[in-house]
C-alpha cells in the first residue's frame, strides 16, 4: 500500500493512499478503459477553437494547441487519446502546450513510452509542458524524461521562447510550489506572453503580469456533470469553482480551462466531454 507519494508532490493524504491502492487492485489490467473504449462516445473529443486579437501586428498568425489531463492508465481509453492526438496533429500548431496530469495512479516505463510517442507525433516548432498533481505524486522523472525525448521543454516556474512569444510554465498550485516572480523573470520583455499551469488556481501567480492567454485543466469540467455541463464536484479551489471549464475573459487575459481528456477514479464522463484547445493569435 502506498501511503506516501513517490514524487515531490504535496498533500498526498493517507486516505488517498488507501483509495489509490484499492483502485490498483480493482482496475488491474486496465479493464475499465477497455470497457469504456467499446462505446462510440469514447472517441468524441471536442475542439475549442478561438481567435485572439494581438495587441500589435506580427508578420503571420500564431497557432497554439493545448491538451491536458491525459491520465494514461486504467480509466482512460486509448481511443480517446488517439482521437485527441489526431486532432492535434491535424491542427499543425506552431506551439504545442501540455497541461499536466499525464498519468493516473502510476508512472510506469510503458506509460512513459506511450506519452513520448504521442507527443513526438505532433508537429510543432515549440513544445512545452507542465506537471500536474497526479504526476507529482508518482515517479515524475519518468514523465519528464519522456517529454524531453519527445521534444517538449518541461517548465517548472520557467519560460520558453519562440520568436516574439514567451510561454511561461508555473508549477502546480496545489501539490507543487508555484513562483510567479521567478517564472516571469524569464520572459525578458517578450511582446507576447502565454502562461500555462495545471490548474485554474495558478492564475493568481500570473495576475497582472501581461499574459495574453492562460491555459489550464485539472477540473475535468467535473467529469460527471448535470445536463448543460453543470459540474457536480469541481476540484481545485475557488478559482476552479468560478471557472470550471471553458473560455473566459479575466482582467485582460483569455483564460481557458480545459475539461481534459482522461478520467480519474471512474472511467466515464457525463455531460463533460473531453476537449482540446486551438488558439489562433491573429
Amino acid at each position: 500500500m502506498h501511503i506516501a507519494p513517490a514524487g515531490r508532490g504535496l498533500h498526498y493524504s493517507a486516505a488517498r493512499g488507501v483509495v489509490e491502492s484499492t483502485l490498483r487492485v480493482l482496475f488491474h489490467g486496465d479493464w475499465p478503459a477497455r470497457a469504456w473504449g467499446r462505446l462510440p462516445v469514447a472517441s468524441a473529443v471536442r475542439v475549442v477553437h478561438r481567435r485572439i486579437p494581438l495587441p500589435a501586428p506580427r508578420p503571420s498568425p500564431l497557432r497554439i494547441a493545448f491538451a491536458s489531463d491525459l491520465h494514461l492508465g486504467p480509466t482512460t481509453s486509448p481511443r480517446t487519446l488517439d482521437e485527441a492526438f489526431r486532432l492535434l496533429c491535424d491542427a499543425r500548431p506552431d506551439v504545442l502546450v501540455l497541461g499536466g496530469d499525464y498519468v493516473f495512479l502510476d508512472a510506469t516505463p510503458a506509460r512513459a513510452r506511450e506519452l513520448e510517442a504521442r507527443v513526438r507525433a505532433v508537429p510543432a516548432r515549440l513544445k512545452v509542458a507542465v506537471l500536474g498533481n497526479h504526476d507529482l505524486w508518482t515517479n515524475h522523472s519518468l514523465l519528464e524524461d519522456a517529454l524531453a525525448r519527445a521534444g517538449a521543454a518541461v517548465l517548472v516556474n520557467a519560460a520558453a521562447r519562440l520568436d516574439d512569444l514567451a510561454v511561461v510554465g508555473l508549477d502546480d498550485p496545489w501539490t507543487g510550489n508555484p513562483d510567479g516572480e521567478r517564472a516571469f523573470a524569464a520572459v525578458e520583455g517578450a511582446p507576447l506572453v502565454v502562461t500555462v499551469c495545471h490548474a485554474p488556481g495558478g492564475f493568481r501567480h500570473a495576475r497582472g503580469r501581461g499574459a495574453l492567454l492562460y491555459l489550464c485543466g485539472h477540473t475535468h469540467g467535473g467529469q460527471v456533470a448535470l445536463p448543460g455541463g453543470i459540474p457536480l464536484i469541481v476540484p481545485g479551489g475557488r478559482l476552479a469553482r468560478r471557472f470550471p471549464h471553458g473560455v473566459h475573459q479575466v482582467e485582460g487575459t483569455t483564460l481557458f480551462v480545459s475539461r481534459g481528456l482522461g478520467g480519474v477514479e471512474i472511467p466515464l464522463r457525463a455531460f463533460a466531454p473531453p476537449d482540446i484547445g486551438i488558439f489562433d493569435l491573429v
